[in-house]
């Protein structure tokens, strides 16, 4: 894996703003002097290099549903944070292994040796519309000749033909609280692909969902029985709405919720010591560590996290945390020219379907970070 600089297209931001990414200026500070997209440098890989980056993600899958498995079995919630009263729906929603769409894996990865584990998206992941459609026509202008690790578009169609759910439509859900445009450009782009695979579909804020007693409904009273939603699992069951959950159809299903917390990174350390992808990580307490990074269970964009090491720390502001902390060893993330990338390695159901990157000048991705586009030479 290497950086290179290229030359911007003429007109790159008309570009992708028509081809959906509206928000690359309201979800970035705006004080900032790099773009949130930023196609004046992008990433090469190798195509075996690529191959094996799938091959590690799929068996991080894989080691995840080990995972969950365990949870159930076990009943080792505490270490999750879950609330005991939500315990019996969620092992409904295991068993019946209710179907799942995507997620996105956070890996650190330098260009040589396996790739490090650092969070799993499992539930609302966003920068879809970048990795699977932005940096593909970049490539389609820029380098015709060459491949991209991405097979999103294709995949999620195909997925969404796959599941079986619910008679009548999907409802596409977001929340009018988020004033970027970010998930309704997000959950539209979900949409779209599952319009592509024959479902009917209906598009709604989640402000307008309620229950009359018997089903969701919308504001009209028209039932709703599958939501494919960006609004986390910790806020549904949260609502007055919340108990009601096995009534419909939920794309994440419930049961993600033992996957979209970082004590899932806690449990694969214990239930996969020393394994090539994954980062010693510990519930509460640091251990025995001496370069760490204090992560909140359920925190969001780089929010609420600090770093410690012998030489340095460091911390982000933010409101998460009540719900508890892990503690993940600190490997800085590796630099390209004064950049960390992170990898966001992307699954559809259970395989590899693409990459989107970030990076930053810092050690913590959060909402001040690029994203950049890459390419596999041919």
């Amino acid at each position: 894996m290497r950086r290179e600089r290229s030359r911007a297209r003429d007109g790159w931001e008309s570009k992708i703003e028509s081809q959906g990414l509206a928000y690359h200026r309201t979800a970035h500070p705006e004080n900032l002097t790099r773009p949130y997209w930023d196609e004046s440098v992008h990433y090469v890989l190798e195509m075996d290099e690529v191959l094996r980056l799938e091959e590690q993600v799929e068996e991080l899958h894989r080691m995840c549903l080990e995972a969950a498995e365990h949870v159930v079995k076990t009943g080792r919630y505490e270490v999750l944070g879950i609330d005991e009263r939500l315990v019996p729906a969620i092992e409904e929603s295991w068993r019946r292994r209710d179907p799942h769409l995507y997620g996105r894996f956070d890996l650190r990865y330098d260009g040589t040796g396996p790739a490090k584990l650092l969070e799993y998206n499992a539930d609302t992941p966003t920068s879809l519309v970048e990795s699977a459609i932005i940096q593909w026509y970049w490539k389609e202008d820029v380098f015709p000749a060459d491949d991209q690790w991405n097979s999103l578009h294709e995949r999620l169609v195909d997925r969404w033909k796959e599941m079986r759910l619910r008679e009548g439509p999907v409802h596409f859900t977001w929340t009018d609280a988020d004033e970027s445009g970010e998930e309704i450009m997000t959950i539209s782009y979900l949409q779209e692909t599952a319009e592509q695979a024959g479902r009917s579909c209906v598009p709604l804020p989640m402000e307008a969902v309620g229950w009359d007693g018997e089903d969701y409904c919308d504001l009209e009273g028209e039932q709703i029985k599958t939501f494919c939603k960006l609004y986390p699992w910790e806020w549904i069951v949260a609502e007055p709405f919340g108990a009601f959950v096995d009534e419909a159809d939920w794309i994440e299903p419930m049961w993600k919720m033992l996957l979209s917390n970082k004590g899932l990174l806690v449990l694969l350390w214990e239930m996969f010591p020393g394994h090539p992808n994954l980062l010693p990580a510990y519930l509460g307490a640091p251990g025995d560590l001496t370069s760490y990074i204090k992560k909140p269970l359920l925190g969001r964009e780089g929010a609420s996290m600090s770093i410690t090491t012998p030489s340095f720390s460091q911390s982000t502001e933010g409101r998460y945390g009540a719900e508890g902390f892990v503690f993940q060893e600190f490997q800085a993330l590796p630099e390209f020219d004064g950049q960390h990338p992170v990898l966001g390695a992307w699954m559809v159901a259970d395989e590899s379907a693409g990459l989107g990157i970030r990076e930053t000048s810092g050690f913590i991705t959060d909402d001040t970070s690029s994203f950049v586009p890459h390419r596999i030479p041919l």
